[in-house]
């Protein structure tokens, strides 16, 4: 999985959802690499945070070679939940990377260790709180509007997170390759001097739309086998 992801980028899996009729889940806008750059790829490692660290040893006891550890913290900017300890942790547990929906701290340490880790960004304090653990701490995590579980891939870069069911990720992978190498193709044309608007015949588009509104420029891209917009 990471290798077939190592090319691409989340864009082009979110179109590639969208052309292939798979649900979209994208995590919240804000989620970003601490040391940006990094990309991760692979089934999610489900866990909730209640306060204390001892959930995150416990799944990681669970974890698999490229496993992504996928936290819960119920998107809080009150508390940094992982540090330079968890990551660690992770490492040697063999995590490919963590997502956090909260915050992270130990910045520095955490781009030394060198493993992938996303979240809203930093925060210098801990929890201090210490809530009731529910029984689906290792089943399902929730990242925004979404509920994930080790049936799901999570795919991140620079521009961010989402998560797709792992029985349509082969699909979703092989059509985001044909749409970024149809959109390089594109771009390949422009730098060589055939325009965007000449590639998709964008006047033959204006005359048709002038006599059917109904007529929509992505009804047009299909037709003419454009890729840069689903």
């Amino acid at each position: 999985m990471p290798g077939a992801f190592a090319d691409l980028t989340t864009p082009l899996v979110a179109d590639a959802c969208v052309r292939c009729g798979v649900p979209l889940r994208a995590a919240p806008s804000g989620i970003r690499a601490v040391v940006a750059g990094r990309q991760i790829a692979g089934r999610v490692l489900p866990v909730r945070h209640y306060g204390s660290v001892d959930v995150f040893l416990e799944a990681l006891g669970r974890a698999g070679a490229g496993d992504v550890l996928v936290i819960d913290n119920g998107g809080r900017l009150d508390e940094a939940c992982v540090g330079d300890l968890a990551v660690l942790e992770a490492r040697a547990a063999g995590v490919a990377g963590l997502a956090v929906w909260g915050l992270h701290r130990d910045t520095p340490e955490l781009a030394a260790i060198g493993l992938p880790v996303f979240s809203y960004g930093s925060y210098p304090a801990g929890p201090v709180r210490l809530d009731e653990r529910e029984p689906e701490a290792l089943v399902t995590a929730r990242f925004g509007s979404h509920l994930v579980s080790a049936g799901d891939i999570i795919f991140a870069d620079d521009d961010g997170a989402l998560f797709v069911a792992a029985e349509h990720a082969e699909q979703v992978l092989v059509t985001a390759h044909q749409i970024w190498q149809a959109e390089r193709d594109q771009a390949r044309w422009i730098r060589e001097g055939q325009t965007l608007r000449e590639q998709t015949a964008f006047d033959d588009y204006l005359a048709r739309r002038a006599t059917d509104p109904s007529y929509t420029f992505r009804r047009h891209l299909r037709r003419t086998g454009g890729a840069i917009e689903e």
